[in-house]
């Protein structure tokens, strides 16, 4: 009788994810446990954000700056100073004659050299009534005391000034080296009033000056004005 062949012992199939009785993490494990619920940014997203952020704080911070600057302006807290001559006045007095020219021409700065309060606004008042354009009201320091008044303006603005000295009686003219055609007007504790309209010469004629030598009608070295003088009384 033939002996039956003997079967081999059927081995089970390995199961991919074990290895010696231990399982093995997989990615689908991973995404299990690590699941993306929707409330992490990545980080590059979060960075593009705080940048947005940033930017928009910014913005709005330099807008109501402006608006605040805007609102100051309006009301008259803050007043554009006038810029100061960059040179030494010159020695010799321009010569002239010179024609007087239509105030509505005339852009003229009103400073005050003095502490009494509001003499810049009111002469500024008084020169806007006779038909002067008014630019910047302010102070400014001068060497001289008891003094009427300093009119300044650069070669330009010869006919201008000499427009000005005719209405302010004991003004001395003073030139610099300004390039346009304004002039300063530095009122002193002499000054009082404007000379009456129908006063005024019409007549060409020359400015008034004092050399530096004899005068200190020169403006101080570095003042500038700084403080706002007080606007023109209400009527």
């Amino acid at each position: 009788m033939a002996k039956k062949p003997k079967q081999k012992p059927v081995r089970s199939k390995k199961n991919p994810i074990e290895w010696h009785g231990h399982r093995i993490v997989t990615e689908n494990d991973l995404d299990t446990v690590f699941a993306d619920d929707g409330n992490v940014e990545r980080p590059h997203i979060y960075m593009r954000r705080l940048r947005h952020g940033v930017v928009l704080v910014l913005l709005v911070g330099l807008l109501t700056a402006a608006v605040l600057f805007a609102l100051a302006l309006a009301r008259g807290d803050i007043q554009l100073t006038a810029n100061e001559p960059s040179s030494e006045p010159t020695a010799a007095c321009p010569g002239g004659p010179f024609d007087p020219v239509d105030p509505a021409t005339v852009t003229v700065n009103v400073l005050n050299s003095t502490s009494i309060e509001g003499l810049a606004g009111n002469g500024a008042a008084a020169l806007e009534e006779r038909g002067f354009t008014v630019g910047a009201i302010g102070n400014r320091s001068v060497v001289r005391s008891n003094m009427t008044a300093i009119v300044i303006s650069g070669p330009t603005g010869y006919a201008q000034a000499f427009t000005l000295q005719r209405i302010i009686p004991g003004s001395v003219y003073v030139e610099d080296d300004r390039t346009e055609a304004t002039v300063d007007v530095v009122l002193g504790s002499e000054y009082e009033a404007l000379v009456p309209a129908e006063e005024v010469n019409p007549e060409p004629g020359g400015l008034v000056c004092e050399l530096p030598s004899t005068a200190s009608a020169t403006p101080e070295a570095g003042a500038t004005p700084t403080t706002p003088a007080p606007p023109p009384p209400s009527p």
